[in-house]
This record gives structure tokens, C-alpha cells and sequence, in this order.
């Protein structure tokens, strides 16, 4: 099977993300009142740019179930907002501390740190009022599983219990099968239910809710250890972060325990191992099957 180029995924990338971005900007209206200040921000957070390829999980993996475009653009953004939100407080000085994200000031520098805690709040809250207005899906059913689906995903189960164990790994050494569990949680959790929510709004039969979960889950965790990559071998202006700073905090990573090579490997194990998930789908799971390309091969 031909492999989708990788400028025709780029291209992708960016109609999806303008897409994506648009939707954003509706849903974050700007309001009167000094309550506005908290949407400013809000806004700042989420319309600044990156790849967003959450969102366009989301699209590719509806696109398969033939879902309507526009009902699947406002699950993507409602992922986004928590996207979006989880580095607004991950950036918080009481967290990661940093001061540049996506190449530009961090939110907490561009306002203030209060401020920036409740546009991280308002954003997560948010992002379920999307997801629970019949525009969203006309089943109050496939609503009801899509709030359960990413409110799990980034709980204490997923990507917040992920960024608690991240906490405590700062005092505790961690081995492989640690770091394996905590990325799976704080990183891989919204990459997987970005493809089921796409899944679930298509009503997609069990099997193939399991094939896309799978290729999910391994994406999730090779676009983690690209990161890991990036930290030690990227370039901080071309990454739009500061870079270094795990080996920094001396936290342990896939790239400490593994190695740059071994790490590079498992990588593209992982993108391999999530392409033969999607074996059972036709020519359209072609972006997906080129985006774990992309993941891995990644600069930014």
C-alpha cells in the first residue's frame, strides 16, 4: 500500500487546524465585563498556533465512520480546550515553571498566574459544554459517552494521575515500566480518546473501536518518546520550548533509561506496530497511517 506523503499530511494538518481554530474562535467569543479578562486569556491559550494533532485525530478517525464534519470539528476543539488547558496549568510556576510555549510567552506571563488558572478551569469546563450540546452529536446517548470518554482520559485515571506520578517521580526513581505507565496516562490518555471520540461519535462496532484504540495507544507513546527525543536533540527555537530541561530536573525519561538510538528504535517500533492496527480500514485511515510517520519523525 502507497504511504500518503508527507506534504499532502502537512497539508492536512494545516486545513485541519484552521478548521479546528475557527471553530475555536466561535466557541471563545469574547464577552463584555471584566469577566472578559479570563477570556482573553482563554483565547491567548488556544488560539496561538500548534500542530494540533489531537484535534485532527479526532477528524480522521470520524472521517472513517463518515461523521459529519462539522460535529466532528467541535468534539476536536472541545479536545483541544483540555489540551490547552492541561499546558496552561502544566506551565504554571508551581508546576514545570517555563515561560515560553508554542514560541510565545506562556499564558501566567502574558497575564498573571491567577488568571491563568482560570482560563486553564474555564477551558476544561468548557470543552464538556461542547461536547454536551446536541449541535455536537444528535444522540444523547453518543453525548453522554463522549463527556464520559475524555472526562475519564483526563482525570485522575489518564492524564491528570499521569502529571501526579510526573510530581512525584521528581523524588523517586523511576524504571521503564514506570515511565512507560505514567506517559500512557499524562500523554498517551487524550491521544487515545481523541481517536475513540471520533469512534464513538460514528457508533463504530467494538472491533473496530479496538483497532483504533490500539493504534492509538501506540501512537500515544511514541509521540512521548519523540518528545523525550526532542528534550535532548532539538533545537529550542525550532521546538518553540526550552529544551534540556528533563536532564535538568534530573527526571528519568525513555531517553535516560534507553538511549538515543534504543529510544529512536522503540519509536519507530511503536509507529509501525500502529499502522498494522488500521490493516482493517480502507484507503481513508491514510492520514492516520501517515501521521504516525509524522509523530516520530517530528522536529517541533
Amino acid at each position: 500500500m502507497r504511504m500518503m506523503q508527507q506534504e499532502d499530511l502537512l497539508a492536512e494538518l494545516a486545513h485541519s487546524a484552521e478548521a479546528v481554530t475557527g471553530v475555536l474562535d466561535k466557541l471563545l467569543a469574547e464577552t463584555d465585563g471584566h469577566e472578559n479578562r479570563v477570556m482573553e486569556a482563554m483565547r491567548y491559550a488556544s488560539l496561538g498556533g500548534g500542530k494540533r494533532v489531537r484535534p485532527f485525530l479526532v477528524c480522521a478517525t470520524a472521517a472513517l465512520f463518515d461523521v459529519d464534519e462539522a460535529r466532528a470539528l467541535r468534539t476536536a476543539a472541545a479536545v483541544e480546550m483540555v489540551h490547552c488547558y492541561s499546558l496552561v496549568h502544566d506551565d504554571l510556576p508551581a508546576m514545570d515553571d517555563d515561560v515560553l510555549r508554542r514560541g510565545q510567552a506562556t499564558c501566567h506571563i502574558a497575564f498573571d498566574e491567577a488568571t491563568a488558572i482560570l482560563a486553564g478551569d474555564a477551558l476544561l469546563t468548557k470543552a464538556f459544554e461542547v461536547l454536551a450540546d446536541a449541535e455536537t452529536h444528535a444522540d444523547p446517548g453518543v453525548r453522554s459517552e463522549l463527556v464520559a470518554a475524555l472526562a475519564k482520559a483526563s482525570g485522575h485515571e489518564g492524564m491528570v494521575g499521569g502529571q501526579m506520578i510526573d510530581l512525584c517521580a521528581e523524588a523517586h526513581e523511576l524504571d521503564i515500566a514506570q515511565i512507560t505507565r505514567l506517559q500512557r496516562m499524562k500523554t498517551g490518555a487524550l491521544i487515545a480518546v481523541s481517536c475513540d471520540l471520533g469512534a464513538l461519535m460514528g457508533k463504530a462496532s467494538e472491533e473496530a473501536r479496538h483497532h483504533v484504540l490500539g493504534y492509538a495507544h501506540d501512537i500515544g507513546l511514541a509521540f512521548q518518546i519523540a518528545d523525550d527525543l526532542l528534550d535532548v536533540t532539538g533545537d529550542e527555537a525550532e521546538v518553540g520550548k526550552k529544551t534540556g530541561k528533563d536532564a535538568d530536573a534530573g527526571k528519568a525519561t525513555f531517553v535516560s533509561l534507553l538511549g538515543v538510538d534504543k529510544a529512536s528504535e522503540q519509536a519507530q517500533t511503536l509507529c509501525k506496530q500502529a499502522q498494522e492496527h488500521l490493516a482493517i480500514f480502507d484507503k481513508k485511515a491514510d492520514p492516520l497511517r501517515a501521521l504516525a510517520t509524522f509523530i516520530v519523525e517530528r522536529r517541533s
